[in-house]
C-alpha cells in the first residue's frame, strides 16, 4: 500500500505514463491538440453524471476530468512552462484575489464589496492578459449557445442589454418575422445567418430568466427521446417500425407519451 499523497501518485502515474523509453506508446504520442478532446468531453460526462445523482459514477468522472489536468500539466512541464502544483497554485491565488469578503479584511467582507473586487480582479487579469476589450477572453471553443449567453452577459455588464425578458421576446419575434420573410427564396447563407440571430436571442432569454440555454436544450433533447423511444416501442410492440407506420400514428403515440409525463 502507498504512503504517497493521492495526487502525488496521480502525478506520478502520469510522468510514468509519459515516460519517453517505458512509458505507454500512445499517452507518448500526445499534445495538447489531441488531448484537448478528452478534456472537453470529460467536462460533459461529469455533468451527465451529475444528472443521475448518484455518487459513484460522479467521483468516476471527477477523477477522469482531474486526469486531463494531470495530463496537460504534464505536457507543459516537459515543455518547461509550467507543472501541476503551478496550476494548483494558481487558482488557488486567484480565488484568494477574488474573494476578499472570505479572505480579505473585515471591511471587505460583504456582497457590495465582494462584488466589486470580483469584477475589478477579473478585469485587472483581463489587461494583463492584453485583453482590454469587453468581450476578451472568451473562448471561441466554447459551445455555441454557452458562448452566446457568456458574450451577452459581459455585454450586460457595460449596459449593453435588453430591459427585461419581455423585451427580448419582442426582438425574437422580429427575428421570427424575418426567418420566415427569407424562407420562399433564400439562400442557405441566407437562412443560416437569420436561424443563427434566432438562436441567439433565444441564449440572451435564458440569461434574462436566468436559465442556462445549454441545460435547456439538454432537456429538451432528454425529454424527445424519452417521448420517441416510447412511440417507438409502442410500434414494435404491434410488429411495426415507424417507417412503416404514418404521421398521424406517430402523433398519437407521442400525444399518448406526453400525456404519461414522459
Amino acid at each position: 500500500m502507498t504512503t504517497e499523497p493521492p495526487i502525488t501518485r496521480l502525478i506520478n502515474v502520469m510522468a510514468a505514463l509519459r515516460h519517453p523509453e517505458e512509458g505507454c506508446p500512445w499517452d507518448r504520442q500526445q499534445n495538447f491538440a489531441t488531448i484537448a478532446p478528452y478534456t472537453i468531453e470529460e467536462a460533459y460526462e461529469v455533468q451527465a453524471a451529475i444528472a443521475t445523482g448518484d455518487p459513484a459514477p460522479l467521483r468516476d468522472e471527477l477523477g477522469d476530468l482531474l486526469f486531463q489536468v494531470v495530463y496537460q500539466a504534464r505536457l507543459a512541464e516537459e515543455r518547461g512552462w509550467f507543472d501541476f502544483n503551478d496550476v494548483a497554485e494558481g487558482i488557488a491565488d486567484k480565488m484568494i484575489r477574488r474573494h476578499p469578503h472570505v479572505f480579505g479584511p473585515p471591511e471587505a467582507r460583504t456582497a457590495e464589496a465582494q462584488t466589486a473586487a470580483w469584477e475589478a480582479q477579473k478585469l485587472s487579469e483581463r489587461l494583463a492578459r492584453l485583453e482590454s476589450g469587453t468581450l476578451d477572453g472568451i473562448a471561441e471553443t466554447l459551445p455555441a449557445l454557452a458562448r452566446a449567453q457568456k458574450l451577452t452577459a459581459r455585454a450586460a455588464r457595460v449596459g449593453f442589454d435588453w430591459p427585461d425578458a419581455g423585451a427580448v421576446l419582442d426582438k425574437l419575434e422580429e427575428e421570427i418575422k424575418e426567418l420566415r420573410a427569407e424562407l420562399p427564396a433564400a439562400t442557405p447563407a441566407r437562412l443560416e445567418d437569420e436561424l443563427g440571430d434566432m438562436m441567439f436571442v433565444l441564449a440572451n432569454l435564458a440569461r434574462k430568466l436566468g436559465l442556462s440555454a445549454e441545460a435547456c436544450l439538454a432537456g429538451a433533447n432528454e425529454k424527445f427521446t424519452r417521448r420517441f423511444t416510447h412511440l417507438e416501442q409502442a410500434l414494435n410492440r404491434a410488429g411495426r417500425t415507424p417507417g412503416e407506420s404514418s404521421l398521424e400514428e406517430m402523433d398519437r403515440l407521442w400525444d399518448a407519451a406526453k400525456a404519461a409525463g414522459l
